[in-house]
């Protein structure tokens, strides 16, 4: 399906690993999958043409979207089409140019781009290394560096939330928060931030790695009450973010 707006919360989970685990998530409500692809640090959970399976599997009324850090358009390119999702999360260091010409070969590809949080950071320094992008790019969502491994997303780390609360009230865009969130935090995270969405990966995984199916089940039931409580206490004082399709 491709991501019509953000007219009701995203509420997305990372890293599936097979059949078994997509259908089961998909099964609980889940109705955003990130699928990650081209990493710089971790180890990917599927290759290309096992996502690309699971992808054309899906029912119509799942979001697949494309996790990766490549950061040349053409390459960016080819991979979403070959995966067949009409959404991709970028996290590498992709330049203005790149997001730019993206959005112009494939102006219906939702673009979301990552702005990571380091410890200590500061909420402008964050929003300004990616404010040219602004835009080019339909999303973006905040994530949390692991300054002892380097990774920028799947740490299982949060950051400090009121960073991700400014940029919400002054980018003028989407804003999905991921870092750390689990079924204990996450209802705080979007009473801090007010997002329009959150991820969770790690955070719903059991000792194996594999996504827990009671884990799951409670993030969801949690982040939706606290959606549907933020949503209803906001409107119409919400912003409404419409596709540009």
């Amino acid at each position: 399906m491709k991501p019509s707006a953000f007219k009701k919360p995203v509420i997305q989970v990372a890293g599936i690993q097979d059949i078994q685990e997509c259908q089961m998530l998909v099964d609980l409500g889940v109705r955003w999958l990130g699928f990650p692809l081209r990493l710089a640090v971790h180890r990917e959970d599927l290759t290309a043409e096992e996502a690309a399976c699971l992808i054309a599997s899906l029912p119509r009324f799942v979001t697949p979207v494309l996790i990766t850090y490549e950061h040349r358009w053409h390459e960016i390119h080819d991979l979403g089409r070959f995966l067949g999702v009409h959404a991709v999360q970028l996290h590498g260091d992709a330049s203005r140019r790149e997001v730019r010409r993206l959005k112009e070969v494939w102006p219906t590809l939702w673009v979301i781009k990552s702005v990571i949080v380091m410890p200590g950071a500061r909420a402008e320094d964050c929003l300004r290394s990616i404010e040219p992008l602004l835009p080019h790019v339909d999303a973006l969502i905040t994530d949390t560096q692991d300054p002892e491994t380097g990774a920028c997303g799947a740490t299982g780390k949060t950051h400090d939330w009121n960073v991700s609360r400014w940029i919400v009230e002054r980018c003028g865009k989407p804003v999905i928060l991921a870092g750390g969130l689990t079924a204990e935090n996450v209802a705080e995270a979007i009473r801090t931030v007010r997002p329009a969405g959150v991820d969770a990966h790690t955070g719903l995984e059991d000792a194996s790695g594999r996504k827990d199916a009671k884990k799951v089940a409670a993030f969801l039931r949690k982040a939706q009450a606290a959606f549907a409580n933020l949503w209803s206490a906001s409107r119409p004082a919400h912003p409404s973010y419409s596709s540009p399709r």
